[in-house]
């Protein structure tokens, strides 16, 4: 069961407080912000210029940094010294402006906010690491008027709430970017929504996608492709081509993740790499999805019973095994109108109806022998470069001094990465 928490009365299932880290994240976006351009652009855009004076207005008056806009959003950074408090102030300032706004009747915005506190590398203005992309998954399982708190955030704000204004305990949640689950708050007072649809989680929908131990790194335009396309109902089957070693598979389960409540009945991963033949595939397929196993039925036709009547994405990782099944897939499909095929193979399947989108390795930089650090630390492949070191080395550090041994290293790895097997 949910609890609260006030000025007097602390959380007791929220975190103990750690040594405070280096900053406090904020993200906010707009709910439904797509639809309302489409609706409505003319009053979207005045109502739009309006949201960002509140949130500016909000943001500076508690002592924070606007570090960017974000599409319809905004980032914004608060400082370690009383950063927590103020990045909450900020919030609970701009939801209760937001909520008494007279806006248009077909231009209502309503604004999910995510607050974070972590270590980040800061850059040219900007900042990066994990605790960036972790606020921003946080806000992105909120709706629109909810104010959502990471765990660490709640544990150093629980002790000086301000008066009316508590904090909830929503359980550990799986975010979209498939690491470690993350223990949410919600903050309630006030002019403040109370109530809210459960949390836009992996938890929300049907899914065994596994969790990843490593944060994902780039990928921004390939994932965007891949939105696009799924979006679109021409698209029924998608391949993900490339060389092994190019990180088909990480893309794909990401891409998957970010299509979580796309997908009312949900998402399923299915491994193929012990597949031999096309028997083989239906069996795998048909234990993802839940299917109990009989042997006395068709597996296809099991599968199309079942799937039929459903609106799922299937995600078929390392195709290349059984291309034969190809064929079986496309029966699938044919018969099962709510499904979508994603697809990780090193070779197009070649049959009809398949869109193909070729995934090539991350970016590196081509001179790298004068670089420094914040120029390499542009590129894909070095930003994976330094996630990985740092999962060893805690401490690591791209630096003017190692950038071009980092550049080096980065590129020798994606080689041998990218080189075909033997044989």
């Amino acid at each position: 069961m949910a609890s609260s928490t006030n000025a007097s009365a602390p959380d007791q299932a929220a975190p103990p407080a750690a040594p405070l880290p280096a900053v406090t994240f904020l993200f906010t976006d707009i709910e439904g912000s797509t639809r309302l351009w489409e609706q409505s652009p003319i009053a979207m855009r005045a109502a739009l210029e309006r949201h960002d004076a509140i949130l500016r207005a909000a943001i500076e008056q508690s002592g924070g940094t606007l570090v960017k806009t974000t599409g319809d959003g905004m980032m914004a950074v608060f400082s370690a010294a009383g950063g927590p408090g103020a990045a909450l102030s900020a919030a609970l300032g701009a939801q209760r402006d937001l909520g008494s706004e007279p806006w248009p009747e077909r231009g209502a915005i309503r604004v999910r906010i995510g607050i974070h506190t972590g270590d980040a590398d800061a850059r040219a203005g900007d900042y990066f690491g994990q605790a960036v992309n972790r606020t921003a998954r946080i806000m992105a399982a909120g709706h629109g008027g909810q104010i959502l708190l990471s765990g660490a955030t709640a544990a150093l704000v629980a002790a000086d709430l301000p008066a009316g204004v508590a904090v909830r305990d929503l359980g550990e949640h799986r975010l979209k970017d498939l690491e470690r689950p993350e223990r949410l708050f919600q903050v309630s007072g006030d002019g403040l929504a109370e109530e809210f649809p459960p949390l836009a989680t992996l938890d929300l929908r049907p899914n065994n996608l596994p969790t990843q131990t490593s944060p994902f790194v780039g990928r921004d335009a390939e994932l965007r492709a891949i939105r696009e396309r799924l979006d679109d109902p021409a698209v029924r089957l998608l391949t993900l081509t490339g060389p092994g070693g190019t990180g088909k598979t990480r893309l794909a389960l990401r891409a998957a993740a970010d299509q979580i409540d796309r997908f009312e009945d949900g998402v399923f991963f299915v491994d193929l790499v012990s597949a031999t033949d096309d028997d083989a595939v239906l069996a795998l397929l048909a234990a993802a999805v839940g299917i109990p196993d009989a042997k006395d039925r068709s597996p296809l036709d099991d599968l199309v019973r079942h799937l039929r009547v459903r609106h799922v994405l299937l995600v078929l990782d390392t195709f290349e095994q059984v291309t034969s099944a190809a064929p079986l897939i496309v029966d699938l499909l044919g018969d099962c109108s709510g499904v979508k095929i994603l697809v990780t193979s090193r070779e197009a399947l070649r049959v009809r109806g398949e869109n193909v989108l070729s995934v090539p390795p991350l970016s590196l930089p081509s001179d790298r022998g004068a670089a420094t650090a914040e120029e390499v630390s542009q590129f894909e492949a070095i930003q994976l470069f330094v996630e990985r070191a740092r999962a060893v080395r805690a401490g690591f550090r791209l630096t003017d001094d190692n950038a071009a041994a980092v550049a080096d290293s980065s590129t020798a790895c994606r080689s041998r990465s990218s080189s075909p097997p033997p044989g």
